[in-house]
């Protein structure tokens, strides 16, 4: 009697579920390195090798553990490069009775997984991943019955669940949110602390070695590479952040600044998402930080938002919405996406700063995706699914449970207002606000036509215009539509044919932006 334990990419965890209650002595561990999952999509690297050496690592811990691993290798010849093929292979090594997994975290890979029991003519029990802070079935209940899907309110939910900066019922400051405080642009002669990062050992350089040469076409580098791929790593890189950029985090979250990718974030999402910290203990700490007064709460606040909020709101809807969710596209964008976002050359110097740093490290924190790549795509009317794939791409935290959302759902609303209540769209003037970008330009932020200003604000103008079906009636929005109405006629013929103008560039294949 031997049951299969399939352990993937992003399960690298202790408390997996498929683990929990399982007898090491009469259980398997396989662990897959599969072409399938590196060539998908064009991913990242970085992100590549991170995955790769994090799985190496984690599957010597789990023997350390008394587990028994069948560790199937990129480089394996026999490897048949899917994950039926190595379960199917792994069935016949093993004499195995039963398979035992935890749910994936795609719809792609959870179909594939379904079919296994017919396939191979063996049990096959798919476990929930209990990896999260809401429970199974959480957000669905939550969410029965409402005429809207709300971040905000589920997050309150959160809060009183698992009692995080919770004074009782009420919340502690006697605010839920102090997003209004977390939004003060940043000077590159305040203090921002550096990341020291994790040098990579013997099994990690093996890794780079086999990226850099298997992946070459892929995007990004490999230079520089410093993440950590251990439990014990990302707790450090957590101790670290706690202690050096959790107090100004919350005042600079949202700030940008030339040749400053990480600021005061904490650049955790990676190894929460493959498994390596866990999201309460994680919010713990940075509770523990306010109560022992070395952050203050809207720091602490919005920190513990992004996690018990957004990541499990977004969470919620992609298991909720179903497997079609992927192909939405309310407001039928059709462009494909610029050559720039692969190359990062532009003369926009938002985009060129955001797009750099990204190929560079596979990172960019939440502002640069949502208010200057996935901006200025939605602006220009780029097909939801291209910018989805780029985002799932070329970003270290990119699972597509967490990613499509985000992307498809909040940046570029192409779920019609089911993730989000308005389009995140602006003009150069928030960019020029909350970044130094603009002072470094090409184009002049503070002209709305011509040549030399900069794309965004016609572009902004023509989106609200040419997508005024869809969204005239938002709520949100009336203040715009009245501001548009108020011009002159030749006023907007002049801003729409600014953004005619860029946009025949763009389609003609000016990298210039």
């Amino acid at each position: 009697m031997t049951t299969l334990i399939p352990v993937l990419g992003d399960q690298l965890s202790f408390s997996l579920s498929a683990l929990q209650g399982a007898d090491p002595a009469t259980s398997v561990v396989l662990m897959m390195e599969v072409a399938e999952e590196t060539v998908y999509v064009r991913h990242h690297k970085r992100k590549i090798a991170f995955i790769l050496s994090a799985m190496r690592h984690h599957a010597t811990a789990l023997r350390a553990a008394g587990w028994t691993v069948d560790y199937i290798g990129l480089e394996d010849p026999e490897n048949s490069g899917s994950f039926t093929g190595e379960v199917t292979r792994a069935v016949a090594r093993h004499g195995v009775t039963a398979i035992r997994v935890t749910e994936p975290g795609e719809w792609r890979v959870r179909e594939a997984m379904a079919a296994w029991s017919a396939q191979l003519g063996l049990p096959v029990t798919i476990l929930d991943d209990t990896r999260f802070v809401a429970p199974p079935g959480f957000f669905a209940g939550w969410a029965q019955g409402r005429k809207q899907l709300r971040m905000e309110y589920f997050y309150r939910e959160m809060r009183r669940m698992t009692g995080l900066l919770m004074a009782g019922d009420a919340p502690m400051g006697g605010q839920w949110n102090y997003d209004a405080e977390n939004r003060k642009p940043a000077e590159a002669r305040l203090f921002i602390p550096r990341r020291r990062g994790t040098e990579p050992d013997a099994a990690t350089q093996e890794v780079l070695t086999l990226v850099a040469a298997r992946f070459a076409d892929h995007p990004g580098q490999l230079e520089g590479f410093d993440l950590a791929v251990t439990r014990e790593g990302a707790l450090a890189e957590m101790a670290r952040f706690m202690a050096e950029a959790m107090p100004q985090f919350g005042d600079y979250q949202d700030a940008m600044l030339t040749g400053e990718p990480l600021l005061w974030h904490s650049l955790l999402s990676p190894y929460l998402n493959v498994g390596l910290l866990d999201p309460l203990e994680v919010c713990r700490a940075a509770e523990a930080e306010y109560a022992a007064g070395r952050a203050p709460l809207n720091a602490v606040e919005g920190f513990i938002r992004q996690i018990i909020g957004w990541r499990e709101y977004v969470r919620g809807i992609y298991w909720w919405a179903g497997p079609d969710y992927a192909k939405r596209n309310a407001l039928g964008a059709t462009r494909p996406l610029p050559d720039f976002y692969w190359t990062g050359q532009t003369e926009m110097r938002c985009l060129a700063e955001a797009i750099g740093q990204t190929l560079a490290l596979g990172y960019a924190h939440h502002i640069q995706r949502l208010m200057i790549t996935g901006n200025y795509a939605l602006l220009a009317g780029v097909d939801p699914h291209d910018v989805h794939s780029w985002y799932l791409a070329v970003y270290l935290d990119a699972f597509e449970w967490v990613e499509l959302p985000n992307t498809l759902g909040m940046s570029q609303f192409g779920d019609g207002g089911l993730l989000a209540s308005k389009p995140y769209a602006a003009s150069g003037a928030y960019v020029d606000r909350m970044s130094d970008y603009c002072g470094n330009c090409a184009y002049d932020v503070r002209q709305k036509t011509g040549p030399k200003a900069c794309p965004m604000n016609a572009l902004y103008w023509d989106f609200l215009a040419r997508n005024r079906d869809q969204l005239g009636r938002n709520v949100r929005l009336a203040m715009a539509y009245r501001n548009w109405d108020r011009m002159a006629e030749d006023q907007q013929r002049a801003l729409r044919a600014s953004a005619a103008v860029h946009l025949t560039r763009l389609d003609a294949g000016d990298a210039s932006g």
